[in-house]
C-alpha cells in the first residue's frame, strides 16, 4: 500500500533514534562515564557527580545558547569574553559606584543584549561571515576589559563584590548550593536544566524553532517563504549574549571578583560542546539537549582525569579527540538521515 503523504509514513524506533542529533552525545556520555567510573570510585559517588556537574552547568548554559545559534547557521566567537565583560560591569558598578547588586546586574544585562544586537545587526546587514564580525567583537571586548580594569584598579582584577548591597540574596539565587543526600549541588545546575528545557521547547514546539532550523538550513529559501530571517538571527545573537550575562553573573557572584581576561578561550569550548552534542557546522541541524549532554561529557572529562590521577594536560587531548569523533559521527548520522527519507 502506498502512503499518500510522507509525513504519515511510519518509521521504526531504531530509525527514529539513529536520526536524532543527540544520539552520538548520549553514547559518548555513557562511554565516558563508564570509563572514568571504572578508574575512580570517587567519580561515581554522589560527591563526584556534584563535582563534575559543576563545570558542566555553566558550560552547558552557554553551549545550549551557542547550539541555537549554530542551528541558525551562525557562530559567536565573542561569547566567551562577553561572560567576563558582563561580570566586570556588575562588579565595577557594585564596588566602585555603589550600585545595588541587582541593579548592577540589570545594567550588565542591558549591555550584553546591546552587544548581541549589534553583532546580529552587522551580520545580517553587511552579509559578512559571523566568524569575522564576532572575532572583531571579541578583540574589542578583550581590549576594553583589560584597559578599563587597569585604569580603575591598576591591576587586572576587580574585587570586593561581597560588600555590595544585596550580594547574599543574589548569590543564593545564582551561585548558591542545594543539599541533595547531604551533598551540596550548585544552583547553577538548576539554571542549566531550565535553560535546556526552555531551548528545547522553543526548538521543537514553537514557530520560532521552525524559523531557526529554516534560516540555518537554507537562508534564501527561508526568506522566500516568509521567514523573518534577519529578526531570527539577531534574536539568536541576543540570546547568546543573554546566556553570557547569566554565566558571567554566576561566576562573579561565586568568586566575588573578576579577572580582565575571564572567559577568553572558552568560546571554542562552547562550540566543541555543541558539536559533540550533534550540531553541524553548516547549520540547520542539532538540538539543545545534545549540547547539554556535550557539556556533561566536558565536565566528566575535566574532573574524571583528576580523579583518576592523570596529568591534567591530557584533558585537551581528550577534548580534541572527542571533537573529531563527534564530527565524524554527526556526518554519518546526517548522511543516514538524508538517505532514509522516503
Amino acid at each position: 500500500m502506498t502512503v499518500a503523504d510522507e509525513r504519515l509514513a511510519r518509521t521504526g524506533l531504531a530509525r527514529r533514534l539513529l536520526i536524532r542529533p543527540e544520539l552520538g552525545a548520549v553514547v559518548g556520555a555513557v562511554a565516558v562515564f563508564a570509563f572514568f567510573a571504572s578508574q575512580s570510585s570517587t567519580f561515581r559517588s554522589i560527591e563526584g557527580v556534584a563535582n563534575w556537574l559543576d563545570p558542566a552547568s555553566t558550560l552547558g548554559i552557554m553551549a545550549v545558547a551557542i547550539a541555537l545559534l549554530m542551528i541558525g547557521g551562525e557562530f559567536d566567537l565573542s561569547a566567551g569574553v562577553l561572560t567576563g565583560t558582563t561580570g566586570l560591569i556588575t562588579v565595577v558598578l557594585a564596588t566602585r559606584y555603589g550600585f545595588a547588586i541587582w541593579t548592577a546586574m540589570l545594567v550588565a544585562l542591558a549591555a550584553a543584549l546591546v552587544i548581541g544586537f549589534l553583532n546580529g545587526l552587522l551580520v545580517v546587514r553587511t552579509r559578512l561571515p559571523s566568524f569575522i564580525v564576532t572575532l572583531g567583537t571579541f578583540l574589542m571586548l578583550q581590549g576594553v576589559n583589560l584597559g578599563v580594569t587597569k585604569a580603575l584598579t591598576g591591576t587586572v582584577q576587580v574585587s570586593g563584590l561581597r560588600r555590595a548591597e544585596g550580594y547574599e540574596g543574589a548569590r543564593a539565587v545564582l551561585a548558591g548550593t542545594v543539599q541533595v543526600g547531604g551533598t551540596g549541588f550548585r544552583v547553577a545546575i538548576l539554571w542549566w536544566l531550565g535553560v535546556t528545557a526552555l531551548a528545547t521547547w522553543v526548538l521543537m514546539r514553537t514557530r520560532a524553532g521552525n524559523w531557526i532550523f529554516a534560516v540555518g538550513g537554507d537562508d534564501q529559501a527561508a526568506r522566500a517563504v516568509g521567514v523573518p530571517a534577519e529578526r531570527t538571527k539577531i534574536a539568536l545573537f541576543m540570546t547568546t549574549a543573554g546566556a553570557a550575562w547569566l554565566v558571567g553573573s554566576i561566576m562573579a557572584l561565586r568568586f566575588t571578583s573578576v579577572q580582565a581576561n575571564s572567559g577568553i578561550g572558552q568560546e571554542f569550548v562552547y562550540i566543541i560542546a555543541a558539536v559533540i552534542g550533534g550540531c553541524l557546522l553548516t547549520g540547520g541541524y542539532g538540538s539543545a539537549i545534545g549540547a547539554a549532554i556535550g557539556a556533561v561529557i566536558f565536565g566528566m572529562a575535566d574532573k574524571g582525569i583528576v580523579f583518576a590521577g592523570w596529568d591534567a594536560d591530557w584533558f585537551t587531548f581528550f577534548l580534541g579527540a572527542m571533537l573529531l569523533l563527534a564530527t565524524l559521527a554527526n556526518r554519518l548520522v546526517r548522511r543516514y538521515a538524508e538517505e532514509a527519507k522516503p
